[in-house]
C-alpha cells in the first residue's frame, strides 16, 4: 500500500464560511498516482471543520450556517473561554476535523451533488488541510 501527503492552503473572507475543496482534493489524488483505496481529509484546527454535503447549491451551505449559527450563537452569555471564539470551538466539534471517501479509478467516490467543504468559524484565516491518500 502506497501513503501520499499533501498540504491544501485554504484562506476564507468572512467569520463563518464553507469553501468547497473538492477539486483540491481530486487534484492531490491526481498527483498521488494512486489508483483505488481511500483518502482522508483532516483539519488540524479546533476553530474549523470538514463536512461533506451539496455543492450543487450554495444556498445549502447559507442554510447549514445560519443553523449552526442560531444553534450555537456567537457571544452567548455564559462561554468562558477568554479568546471569545467558543462558538467557533463548539462547531468544529459538532462537524468534526476529517472525512474520509474511498478513491476509485482515481477519483473521489463522490454521490451526484456531493462537494467537501472546509468549514471556517473563525475567520477570516488562512489555514491549511492534510490530505491523506492511501492505495494502490
Amino acid at each position: 500500500m502506497k501513503i501520499v501527503e499533501k498540504k491544501i492552503n485554504v484562506s476564507s473572507e468572512s467569520r463563518n464560511q464553507m469553501i468547497d475543496i473538492t477539486a483540491k482534493v481530486q487534484s492531490a489524488i491526481n498527483e498521488s498516482d494512486i489508483n483505488d483505496g481511500d483518502v482522508i481529509v483532516y483539519c488540524p484546527h479546533t476553530t474549523a471543520g470538514i463536512t461533506i454535503n451539496e455543492n450543487a447549491d450554495p444556498d445549502v451551505c447559507h442554510d447549514i450556517l445560519l443553523t449552526l449559527s442560531e444553534l450555537i450563537p456567537f457571544g452567548r452569555a455564559g462561554y468562558r473561554h477568554s479568546e471569545g471564539n467558543s462558538d467557533s470551538h463548539s462547531k468544529s466539534s459538532l462537524l468534526g476535523c476529517s472525512e474520509q471517501v474511498l478513491v476509485k479509478n482515481s477519483s473521489l467516490n463522490l454521490g451526484t451533488w456531493q462537494g467537501i467543504f472546509f468549514c471556517e468559524f473563525d475567520g477570516p484565516r488562512n489555514r491549511k488541510v492534510i490530505v491523506q491518500i492511501r492505495g494502490e
